[in-house]
């Protein structure tokens, strides 16, 4: 009985993904600012921004309340074929994605998630040049957009 217990243990635990990185920049700018400024970024480096979700305007749609929150969904093939010709499952985490959120104490973030943790699972090498390049590229242009 305690092996069969701890077999289902070990089974649930590996079905759990691992909590994936979040990066975190701060910025003084509001979040309808910050993301206008992101987009702006990704536009000069050649990226495509292909929607932009306003989940407080969605929730005030529907007579709920939510601190500013929106989200920028973005991509750019150079970096992203790479991954799918890898794995084509990165297709689930492509393109890629900004969340603008002001938290409780009124501090406004840019937030994204590192691609290392992003394709964690798939057929993708954390090392991978293009990881590296997703990685770089997310820091930068949400550092320009948070200044």
């Amino acid at each position: 009985m305690k092996s069969f217990l701890l077999a289902g243990v070990i089974a649930m635990t590996a079905a759990i993904p691992a909590a994936a990185e979040l990066i975190k920049v701060p910025t003084e700018k509001t979040v309808t600012a910050a993301l206008d400024a992101l987009e702006v970024a990704l536009g000069n480096a050649g990226a495509t921004v292909f929607a932009r979700v306003d989940h407080a305007a969605g929730a005030a749609k529907v007579d709920l309340e939510l601190d500013d929150a929106q989200v920028l969904i973005f991509g750019n093939p150079k970096l992203g074929t790479p991954a799918m010709q890898a794995d084509p499952r990165a297709g689930l985490y492509l393109p890629l994605k900004a969340l603008a959120y002001k938290d409780a104490d009124g501090q406004v973030w840019i937030t994204y998630e590192d691609p290392a943790d992003m394709f964690a699972g798939l057929d993708i090498a954390a090392d991978a040049p293009f990881v590296a390049k997703m990685q770089g590229a997310l820091g930068k242009l949400t550092a320009a957009a948070a200044n």
